[in-house]
């Protein structure tokens, strides 16, 4: 049986750095919410109908929860200290573009350009994200 069984031990040890999470998280999903946000507040300055109206508000607050949701994922769990070594802004990056997608942001807000700023954000984060993965 000891022999059968060194014969099954993997001879080689492998390494890998988050092999499938680096493999699946990516900004765009925080920035594709970002853009519904934002055409969201363009259809409500539009349009006078106060139950459609209601009805994009109701929509836009959703997704100005996920733009966080996906955001927070990215920073909690995508991002390592080596990045924030090489990127000492990030945090305060993450900071700024969640609380832009949140109360004080477009969650509480029908102004185009808040979800114009909550775009640039993400799309910083965005740009260091696909460093990150050259490296």
């Amino acid at each position: 049986m000891q022999v059968l069984a060194n014969l099954l031990r993997p001879k080689t040890t492998v390494f890998a750095h988050c092999d499938l999470p680096c493999g699946v998280y990516d900004p765009a999903q925080a920035r594709i919410e970002a853009e519904s946000v934002k055409a969201i507040c363009e259809k409500y300055a539009a349009n006078e109908d106060p139950v459609f109206r209601a009805r994009a508000l109701h929509i836009k607050e959703e997704r100005s929860e996920l733009v966080k949701h996906h955001l927070w994922v990215l920073w909690t769990d995508y991002f390592k200290p080596p990045h924030f070594e090489k990127y000492p802004h990030l945090n305060e990056l993450f900071n700024q573009a969640t609380k832009l997608a949140g109360g004080g942001g477009t969650k509480g807000s029908v102004d185009v350009k808040v979800a114009d700023d909550l775009l640039g954000k993400i799309a910083e984060i965005d740009k260091i994200f696909w460093e990150t993965k050259q490296a």
